[in-house]
């Protein structure tokens, strides 16, 4: 497991992430479940998400969901980003969302990228997934997703917080 929270240096990069200072800074675990051994892409976008002022912990390959889980649960992570590129996308993110919702952690995001069939979009969008991003996805909307879901989190922890009041 991998933390990328240190600030980053100044590069051509960063002409791909919003210029503002983001509101918050989020906690996002990216985790390549599985047996999928590329993980160009979720380093792409951890990278983009720390430049971006955000504080990454990448997992590393071949995590189980229930690994994933225990490193979101245990960070105090706002959003979990699946990167998949196997197929195994509706049975691993299932799993994830299942894990957190009977860990108690049900209030956090989870995101997916990668090889996604267009007819399964739908599909993880039913089971809870927050946003899916397919290849060519531009980071900056990654980014102000990742800052979105984290501040809907932030939100309904308030609301719930009000209502036990």
């Amino acid at each position: 497991m991998t933390t990328l929270s240190s600030p980053p240096p100044p590069s051509a990069a960063l002409s791909a992430v919003p210029s503002a200072v983001p509101r918050a800074r989020v906690r996002v675990v990216i985790a390549k479940p599985g047996l999928d051994g590329h993980d160009r892409g979720a380093k792409v976008v951890a990278r983009a998400l720390r430049d971006a002022g955000h504080e990454v912990i990448y997992t590393g390959l071949h995590q189980s969901p229930a690994q994933i889980v225990a490193t979101a649960i245990q960070e105090d992570a706002s959003v979990v980003g699946l990167s998949v590129l196997s197929g195994a996308h509706l049975t691993t993110t299932q799993d994830v969302i299942s894990l957190l919702n009977e860990r108690g952690a049900g209030d956090v995001r989870v995101i997916v990228g990668g090889i996604i069939p267009a007819a399964d979009i739908p599909v993880l969008r039913e089971m809870g997934v927050h946003a899916v991003f397919t290849p060519g996805a531009d980071l900056k909307s990654i980014i102000e997703l990742v800052e979105q879901a984290s501040a809907e989190q932030a939100g309904a922890e308030q609301a719930a917080g009000t209502e036990r009041a």
